[in-house]
């Protein structure tokens, strides 16, 4: 009896370990960061000394954009304008100013002119007005030319064509030299809270782990940084605007924000095909009428003696439906339509970027203030959709938020001892054009959701702007972009062109010239909530979209060793930091956080 309950035993062993073996194999750990899993309940970080060193400041701002930078530079102004200590400091992820930076840029210089009214005279580089406006219809085969006239939202005269890295690095020198304190390659990693539950401020990222998320022997403690006010401008889908949104509920009365993703490369072209000035816009082909897009090809002055310059774009709504659509590819494929190929045929392409953008607009806001500090900028959505611009709305939102802060420093009201709202901030945007702007735009981007698609969107567009946004009504996105993803088996593969290696390329040789450097020996700051979710749902369901809607080849689906299957493989060396892959994902289980010393690309103001 008792040696059949010992082989009884020894067979539920063997059973046991071998369906160990058969999870490890189908669904192995890929998660080791410690948002996932906590070091306070690994035995490999018991003795390892967690205090952080302090500083105290009394703004800090996370981002070093063009909203982080035009806080930083107001914030000074008005600190010297009345005489006061007041220290301002700055975090900036990226390893240079300037380095995360991607855009196209068209840029309106109405808060420049307001930041500083003698730009030209200071040298800020916005060397190429706009000198011609276009915008056309593209079918598969043919262009229909479309007018652009004063009053349009994407009329552009009075615009500049920049390289927003050059721009937001002269911001920079503009700040340091008033007195502000830039921290390039400093990223914010955590919040830090107060007693009274107000934001105090932010920690820096620990250095030093091992991708298993093991402390390595020279692992040294992230720093803390507290303020009486923290403006974040982290760009579109902030990191730590996340955290603090749900901290505080910010999100709570708005709709889910909708998204789109931008990829852009840079090229030198042959000089016959360069028209200084020159701004175009696309939509229509290859794009299907159901889903939103475009393109954008915009000419910058060449110095003496440099090659000629286009920067090439394309954008896709990220609330489209087909799982099987690459917006890497549907750009690729863009570049060979007949009226855009010969531009660059003869040319080289010199940079590759992409980034997630904010494209919901007024309905999609959040309260922009709580307890400790404030949202700046395309963090908090300030990018106006039909006229493809955000930068001067986010360095007006950055003002502002600098000119409440500094109210509520030198009135002695915020302190390191307890967190205010600045409430001030909410009543200056609601009165800025900032706010007026977004309003009266609200109902372009959701008219595009109907069953006529761009057609209808091309026209209710047309009626919103001709009454000037003051229609009784505010159209709805219809939800969360991650949401409108359908089952693979409701939608068709799409067929796209191999890469000729002359005007299209494949992915792996865009993501090498983007510059993109991270620590290897890291834990992938792509987390999982869940690592079975990959290969259970968004394999099972969707056919795996994080391997198309990823424009850098970060998420692939390998055979399984045993031939029976697939996993998942991250790539997390590849990341450029576009975030698309925390906004699509269908299981909301990506979860996108800052790595190891910032790391990700370096777009060297392209």
């Amino acid at each position: 009896m008792a040696t059949a309950i010992v082989s009884s035993a020894r067979q539920v062993g063997r059973l046991t370990n071998a369906a160990r073996r058969l999870y490890s194999d189908v669904y192995p750990k890929i998660t080791t960061h410690y948002t996932i899993h906590p070091r306070d309940k690994d035995p490999r970080w018991k003795e390892v000394n967690m205090e952080r060193v302090a500083e105290e400041t009394d703004i800090l701002i996370i981002g070093g954009g063009p909203a982080g930078m035009a806080a930083a530079i107001r914030a000074r102004q008005i600190a010297e304008e009345k005489g006061a200590e007041v220290r301002v400091t700055l975090l900036e992820k990226a390893a240079e100013i300037g380095g995360h930076i991607l855009s196209g840029a068209c840029v309106d210089p109405i808060a420049l002119n307001e930041l500083f009214p003698d730009w030209r005279e200071k040298g800020a580089p916005l060397n190429t007005p706009v000198t011609s406006d276009k915008f056309g219809l593209l079918t598969k085969t043919g262009r229909i030319p479309i007018p652009v006239f004063a009053g349009l939202p994407n009329y552009n005269h009075g615009n500049y064509v920049v390289r927003l890295g050059h721009l937001v690095r002269w911001l920079s020198e503009q700040a340091e030299a008033l007195g502000a304190e830039v921290w390039p390659g400093c990223a914010g990693a955590d919040l830090i809270y107060r007693d009274d539950g107000s934001l105090k401020g932010v920690a820096t990222g620990d250095v030093g782990i091992a991708k298993d998320g093991s402390p390595k022997d020279m692992f040294e403690r992230g720093m803390e940084f507290h303020s009486k006010i923290t403006i974040f401008a982290e760009g579109c889908h902030g990191h730590l605007t996340k955290m603090v949104s749900s901290k505080f509920n910010l999100r709570e009365k708005s709709e889910p924000q909708s998204y789109g993703i931008g990829l852009k490369e840079l090229w030198e072209v042959k000089p016959e095909h360069h028209k200084p000035g020159l701004v175009e816009h696309t939509i229509g082909w290859p794009l299907d009428k159901n889903t939103y897009g475009g393109s954008f090809i915009y000419h910058l002055n060449a110095a003496e003696g440099e090659a000629p310059l286009v920067a090439v774009g394309f954008v896709v709504g990220l609330d489209y439906v087909n799982p099987y659509l690459s917006p890497f590819r549907e750009f690729q494929r863009f570049k060979l339509h007949p009226y855009v190929k010969p531009m660059f045929e003869g040319g080289a392409r010199v940079a590759y970027g992409a980034r997630a953008l904010v494209e919901g607009g007024w309905q999609c806001l959040p309260v922009p203030v709580f307890p400790g500090g404030c949202l700046a900028g395309d963090t908090a959505g300030y990018l106006n959709v039909p006229r493809i611009k955000g930068t001067h709305n986010a360095m007006k939102s950055g003002m502002l938020a600098a000119e409440s802060a500094m109210e509520l420093i030198l009135s002695g009201e915020a302190s390191h001892d307890k967190g205010v709202v600045p409430t001030l901030y909410e009543d200056k945007l609601k009165e800025s054009y900032v706010y007026k702007e977004l309003k009266q735009v609200r109902n372009c981007r959701p008219s595009f959701h109907t069953k006529l698609g761009m057609y209808g969107g091309i026209a209710y567009s047309a009626f919103s702007t001709l009454v000037r946004g003051k229609e009784p009504w505010t159209l709805s996105h219809g939800g969360a972009d991650h949401a409108k993803l359908k089952p693979a088996k409701e939608c068709q593969p799409i067929e796209y062109p191999k890469p000729d290696g002359v005007v299209t390329f494949d992915l792996l040789s865009s993501v090498a010239l983007t510059g993109t450097n991270h620590e290897s020996d890291q834990p992938p700051h792509l987390t999982l909530k869940d690592d079975t979710v990959p290969v259970k749902r968004n394999l099972g369901v969707f056919d795996g979209p994080e391997a198309r809607f990823c424009p850098a080849g970060v998420y692939e689906y390998v055979p399984l060793e045993t031939g029976d299957g697939q996993r998942l493989q991250i790539n997390a060396q590849n990341c450029i930091h576009c975030k698309t892959c925390d906004i699509k994902d269908p299981s909301q289980n990506i979860n996108w956080v800052v790595p190891e010393g910032g790391g990700g690309p370096a777009y060297n103001g392209m």
